[in-house]
């Protein structure tokens, strides 16, 4: 197991130390520290780079998708699992077939419809076309199914409406698998590539994986700098980093129990 984690940590520690070394010393294969770490590299991309921007577009993009799967996954869920609504069980069934079908079917169709929509190359199409999260409607549907009728039924009883029963019963008792919903969500947007890179053409909306691949083969002298390209990359994984070592124990309580307290 140790040795396992050590291959996999490995590429992101050589990155790591590739960003501190000059360019010459990163084409060195005789050793593997910097002689004089240069921090100056962070500096130069930070400041004098368009990274910062492309990092600013992944954050935005990624929380306003994670908000709107958020919302529409818990209203659709909700109603497939409580409420009595005929045909509920085909539709969820049918929902979750289409998480059989391969992504890159849909990249035809999705582009289609957002171009005659008017929202191709922008904000609007990047979060709108991922609007709704397969996996979270099934995530979210294991949850429920595990909090006892008795609760939902106690509550409406009581008069409750169902956004009440929802959002004071439901949310509250499932909190964990929300958190590893909304990690996960945020995760996946901002590392994903291919449909961004077919909808957007404009470098000022450019995620940070489309940002690194502009930064690399369309940087003039950044394209031959690999010390930066390191820093580079290193600044783009540090945030999700951070997300996951804060939060990987939600993650995994999430997944393995449904996040239902007994």
């Amino acid at each position: 197991m140790g040795f396992t984690c050590c291959v996999t940590a490995f590429p992101f520690l050589w990155m790591a130390v590739s960003s501190l070394k000059t360019r010459e010393e990163v084409m060195d294969t005789a050793s593997f520290l910097p002689s004089v770490p240069q921090f100056g590299n962070y500096l130069s991309i930070l400041a004098d780079s368009p990274v910062p921007r492309y990092l600013a577009n992944s954050f935005f993009v990624s929380l306003a998708v994670v908000a709107i799967q958020l919302v529409c996954c818990a209203l659709f869920t909700y109603a497939v699992a409580f409420m009595k609504v005929k045909g509920r069980n085909m539709l969820f069934r049918l929902v979750l077939f289409t998480y059989m079908v391969p992504t890159a079917v849909t990249y035809i169709p999705c582009y289609i419809i957002l171009s005659r929509m008017g929202l191709l190359d922008s904000y609007q199409g990047l979060i709108l076309s991922n609007g709704v999260s397969v996996f979270g409607i099934f995530l979210l549907h294991q949850a429920f199914e595990a909090v006892p009728t008795e609760t939902i039924e106690a509550a409406r009883m009581d008069g409750a409406g169902h956004l009440s029963i929802l959002t004071r019963i439901i949310v509250p008792m499932t909190r964990p698998s929300f958190m590893t919903f909304i990690l996960l969500s945020f995760i996946n947007t901002y590392n994903s590539y291919m449909w961004p890179s077919l909808i957007t053409d404009s470098p000022d909306l450019s995620l940070i994986s489309q940002g690194l691949r502009r930064f690399l083969y369309e940087g003039g002298a950044y394209g031959t700098q690999w010390s930066l390209v390191m820093a580079a990359g290193t600044v783009a994984v540090l945030p999700l980093l951070a997300v996951f070592i804060s939060a990987w124990r939600l993650i995994v309580r999430g997944i393995t129990d449904f996040g239902c307290k007994g």
